[in-house]
């Protein structure tokens, strides 16, 4: 697959789509022209593009995800940490916190996923 990369505007198109799948496609290029002021054909250069490099697929004139939006951003995390961090979670979460500390509320989350992790 390639890079998972999604810039700017294809980011706000892929949230269309995520948040209204499965969609034919005229109501895509509907959604599409209301949202982000596009034409029928800048919508479907976008989404072949996006269908090449497998996130989307449209069949039968239906569009629907091949990588979820959760599991998108979840890989995606994953290959930042790899490339930024050699792989290191714990070189990320060092960063991460040098920068910004987290309340008691968000280490109560985070020791509960360690935890359930743990029991896996």
């Amino acid at each position: 697959m390639e890079e998972l990369k999604l810039g700017l505007v294809e980011a706000r198109f892929a949230e269309i789509i995520w948040a209204n799948e499965p969609l034919l496609t005229k109501e895509l290029v509907a959604l599409c022209e209301k949202e982000l002021n596009w034409k029928r054909t800048t919508t479907y250069t976008v989404l072949k593009k996006l269908c090449d490099r497998g996130i989307f697929i449209t069949e039968k004139s239906t569009v629907r995800a091949l990588i979820p939006k959760d599991s998108f951003y979840a890989m995606k995390s994953e290959q930042f940490v790899n490339e930024s961090f050699k792989g290191s979670l714990p070189a990320f979460i060092a960063a991460f916190v040098s920068r910004k500390k987290p309340d008691e509320k968000e280490l109560e989350e985070i020791r509960a996923m360690i935890d359930a992790i743990g029991k896996d």
